[in-house]
């Protein structure tokens, strides 16, 4: 063997590799189809890219610390995040759920994601499981296992809701967290106060029967991306061992400038011993702080949000002629992404010939729910129709069943 023939890849991370992101492989095949036949000709449904530009109140406030610079402005915050900024959404965080939060209960973290593997890095010892619901967004997997967890996948029942005795049949000595995201990526179904309430009093007579507290972690970066009216309550007051991990970059347009927190519970056993574990491995992971600058504006934002309403209407303008030509699947009550169940039932299949009509959508497979595709509907409004004949031909190529 020589020394050329030797990668320089970790066995871990080339197993990840080979079992990477079925949304990224299709967004990079979309820009390649793009470049050979030119945009109009592709409906790229693949990646979940907020469409929405920020809020007008972003850019004044922006431009108002831009042009007005003070000392220091720029330097590094405490790693927890500026007290002020953690305080302004402690005080929201009190509104919303009843309890008592404090600036030492949010950590600022780098989106969502970073906020994620910060929990996972404080939380789990080698070979600790953390039950998922299936459908999931497809990145747990690697998440935890970076921390030498493993997902463990826990079907769901009817419309995607909690199924409390398959939860109690993944319950294991080495179980240490339970995963919930609503509104749901890719099914856009929200968890009510009932199915909350239900999941807190599980893991209330989980943690009995293991000896140990159980960790509801609530993944929530869709939380104000609602329809129809419809709510999705605080999941703090469900269970007392709780953490929130949430991001700017749907509700404010804010993907790319990767802003989020993590809360913990003021309820939780030792959460301050939590909280500082999380700090730390904030800094030990490489994030450091999260980015000032986006620290700064959040506070001077108030309740401002992209236009909710015009991502109800690309619901409404794909969701329903999907339904009349016979896909079958949950109205999404919130966040961008329909979910139907693949016609003929073969993934890949459906998925290939999709990409023929320059179709592209995502498999069910890679969201732990085979048999499903998910397609986003954050696309500009003409993408729409000029799709709608390309899965019409599907359909009637594969059926209806």
């Amino acid at each position: 063997m020589t020394q050329s023939s030797v990668s320089l890849v970790s066995d871990a991370v080339a197993q990840s590799m080979g079992a990477s992101s079925a949304i990224r492989k299709m967004f990079e095949e979309g820009a390649r189809l793009r470049a050979q036949f030119g945009a109009e000709a592709v409906c790229d449904f693949s990646l979940g890219n907020p469409l929405l530009e920020p809020p007008e109140v972003f850019h004044q406030a922006v431009a108002d610390l831009m042009a007005h610079p003070q000392p220091g402005m720029h330097r590094y915050p405490p790693n927890a995040g500026l007290p002020e900024t953690r305080a302004y959404i402690a005080q929201k965080l009190s509104s919303d759920s009843g309890l008592a939060f404090t600036a030492d209960q949010v950590l600022m973290t780098v989106g969502a994601g970073g906020g994620l593997n910060v929990v996972f890095k404080a939380l789990l010892n080698p070979g600790d499981e953390v039950l998922a619901l299936t459908p999931y967004f497809v990145e747990y997997d690697f998440y935890v296992g970076n921390h030498g967890g493993r997902l463990v996948r826990v079907p769901t029942g009817e419309g995607f809701l909690p199924d409390i005795e398959a939860l109690e049949r993944a319950l294991t000595p080495r179980t240490r967290a339970l995963i919930v995201n609503t509104p749901n990526n890719p099914t856009g179904v929200v968890y009510g106060a009932d199915t909350l309430k239900s999941l807190g009093a599980w893991l209330g007579r989980a943690e009995a029967k293991t000896g140990r507290p159980l960790l509801l972690i609530s993944d929530e970066p869709y939380r104000k991306l609602l329809f129809d009216g419809v709510e999705s309550p605080s999941v703090f007051p469900a269970h007392p061992h709780t953490v929130v991990v949430t991001s700017h970059s749907k509700d404010l347009g804010l993907a790319g400038e990767r802003i989020g927190y993590a809360a913990v519970s003021p309820r939780m056993a030792d959460g301050a011993g939590f909280f500082n574990a999380m700090v730390l491995a904030n800094r030990i992971l490489g994030f450091v702080n999260a980015p000032v600058l986006m620290q700064r504006v959040l506070p001077r934002l108030g309740e401002a949000t992209v236009d909710m309403g015009r991502y109800q209407r690309l619901r409404d303008m794909l969701y329903e002629p999907l339904s009349q030509m016979g896909y079958q699947m949950v109205k999404p009550q919130g966040a961008f992404y329909v979910f139907p169940r693949t016609p003929g039932g073969d993934d890949a299949r459906f998925i290939e010939a999709a990409r023929a009509e320059k179709l592209l959508v995502v498999p069910g497979g890679g969201f732990g729910c085979p048999g499903y595709f998910r397609a986003a509907f954050c696309v500009e409004e003409q993408v729409i129709p000029r799709a709608l004949p390309r899965f019409e031909k599907l359909i009637q190529t594969f059926g209806r069943g």
